[in-house]
Order: structure tokens, then sequence, then C-alpha cells
């Protein structure tokens, strides 16, 4: 794959002709496959079953499911047309419940279908076209997260960073990856540190892949490794994605963010985020609002059909957590860079 900034290592996601084909990230690295969804239906599982996860590329996936299920119910009455859509909206809204990327593009499509209702072959044209645009839109976005982003990084930065926000996790070229992404194209000597992410292993699974695909250096870490490097100052700032950001500049993340931020405040390591705006929930106060996924035992009692733990035992599975903003020393935007994010710094964002 070429390293230019301007080709996509990975197509995340696909619109091939009336379908949405999906990586199943399931699968990675031992296998690469698509998964084709012809309906919201099955867009909602491929969301909820993580065959496409990251809070951007959810968005993306479930606007193109409401396009979809658009097509494949335009030659009905617009009475019908209406109930299938409304149906999609909510098959796909209770998909996954933090990412708020998903609400987002859900909000924007239904704009569009209320202005075309009416007409259900020309909502369903209408709304493949907004499909494609948000598409494009986050690539765009992501690439000016990592030019904006860039500017913090040194030549010859070792960079911790915990799940998965590449190119799989968005529409294309990333959000935090996509930061190191532009600062190696800025001809800057960039090595990481990949946090594997349990209990799903993001980090071991995709980040690692992703990066061997880009020929980015990247050393693989447990989880509980991170704090033991950052005192031996092997690690030289934290890049992380994220999936909702309250009004207060509260970041929800994988779980395991939160650890890793604490660490980096405890060792004077910078701890950025990288996210679009569309990620910012204004209608949140603070990070104690923002709703976190509870997840199946499965994922944490053993992998891939090998189990590890004891019949009986209890289990708990957050999927995300919750850095408050006074650990986060920059948010990386496609407006540019915030510098201890806050209330009054993330409204900003959004009256310029």
């Amino acid at each position: 794959m070429s390293g230019s900034s301007e080709v996509n290592a990975v197509e995340t996601l696909r619109w091939r002709e009336g379908r949405l084909e999906l990586i199943d990230q399931r699968l990675l690295p031992s296998r690469f496959e698509y998964v084709s969804c012809t309906g919201a239906a099955e867009v909602a599982v491929a969301i909820r079953s993580m065959v496409v996860r990251g809070a951007p590329a959810i968005g993306c996936a479930a606007a193109f499911g409401v396009a979809l299920e658009a097509q494949r119910e335009k030659h009905g009455t617009p009475a019908q047309f209406s109930d299938a859509m409304e149906l999609a909206f909510k098959t796909l809204a209770e998909s996954r419940p933090t990412a708020v990327n998903l609400f987002w593009a859900l909000e924007r499509m239904r704009a569009v279908l209320a202005a075309n209702e009416d007409d259900p072959q020309s909502a369903a044209a209408k709304l493949a076209e907004a499909a494609l645009a948000l598409f494009v839109a986050d690539v765009q976005t992501n690439r000016a997260i990592g030019h904006a982003g860039a500017a913090l990084v040194p030549d010859g930065a070792r960079v911790l960073t915990h799940c998965n926000t590449g190119a799989l996790a968005t529409a294309g070229h990333g959000t935090a990856l996509g930061v190191i992404r532009s600062a190696r194209d800025q001809g800057k000597r960039i090595s990481v540190v990949a946090s594997e992410t349990r209990p799903y292993l993001q980090g071991a699974r995709l980040t690692a892949w992703e990066l061997i695909q880009e020929k980015i250096p990247v050393t693989l870490i447990t989880d509980n490794m991170a704090g033991h490097l950052m005192s031996l100052g092997s690690i030289d700032l934290v890049i992380v994605g994220a999936d909702r950001i309250a009004a207060n500049g509260d970041v929800a993340n994988k779980i395991g963010t939160y650890t890793i931020a604490v660490l980096a405040e405890r060792h004077g390591i910078p701890f950025y985020v990288a996210a679009p705006l569309s990620t910012i929930d204004v209608s949140v106060a603070d990070g104690a609002s923002i709703p976190i996924e509870e997840r199946g035992a499965a994922e944490v009692t053993g992998y891939a059909g090998v189990r590890w733990a004891p019949e009986g035992v209890a289990v708990a599975n957050p999927a995300f957590d919750i850095t408050p903003a006074a650990l986060v020393s920059a948010l990386f935007t496609e407006k540019g860079i915030v510098e201890r994010p806050d209330a009054t710094r993330i409204r900003a964002l959004f009256e310029t």
C-alpha cells in the first residue's frame, strides 16, 4: 500500500451497486473478508456484533443502512415507505448506545427523509446521495484532524495509542491513527506502542495490522504494561480517539482509556484525544450522563471459542469508560487544536 495520505490502506466500507460491504473486523488479522448488507436490519446486526466498529465508521454504516432500506422499500406507497423507514431508524438506533456518531448520522438522514418522504423513489435517491456525502465528509474531516494534531507530534515521537482509531474505525485515514499517519507523511519518524485493548483485542488485532500495512513501526503491549513503559521514559505522548465527548470535555472511549490518562498525568506525558465534532454531544453536560454499553460475558471469559474462566464466575464487561476533561492535554478536531478542553472551549467550536 502507498504511504500517501491521499490513499486509504483499507476500505472499511464499500458502497457497491445497491449494497454495503463491510470488512468483517471480527476475523482480522487472520482472515480478510467483506460482509454484504442489503437492508437496515443487516447493518444493525453488523454494528451490534462488531463486524464494523469505531464511532465514525458506525455513523457511516448507519447512514448507508438507511439508504439501503429506502432502496428496498421505494416501490411501496408513501405510507408503507414511511412505516418501513421508521422501523429502520429504530433498529439502527438500538444497535449500540455509546457512540454518538450513530445518532448524529441518523439525525441527518432523518432530515433528508423528511424533505422527500412523500415521494419514496426520490427519497431513496436523496438518501443514497446523503450517505455517500457523509462518507466523503468523514474522510475529509479525518484528514483535517490528522493535519491539526500532527503539529504536536515531534519528530522521533514514541506514541502510545489504545483501541483502534485508524481507517478501520472511520471512512478512511483515521482519527488518532490519522494523526500518526499525517505526522509520518510530513516526514517525521514516528513509532507506535499499541495496547492490546482487552477484552476484544482491537489493538492487537486491528491497530497492529493497520500499522503494519502502513509500514509504521509498531510494538504491541498488554494493557497493564503501559505504566511500566511510561516509568522507563519509553512513551512520549498518548493519542486516543473517542466515542462520545460531553459538553464539558469529558471523554467516553474504549475501556482502559481512563487508566492510561491517569498514568500519563502521573508521568507528565501529554494525553491527546482526536475526534470529529460529530463525536461531541453538547446535549450531555458531563461524562456521568453518557450511557456506557455493557457487553456480553463471553468477551471476558474467553476469546474465539476458547474459554479460560471458570463456569459460574460473575462478569462485568463495560465497553467504555469516562476520562475527565482535566486529564486531556488537548483535543484534535477538524477545526484545529483545543488545549485543555472545557465547556467554554467546547462551545466555541460550534460558534465559529
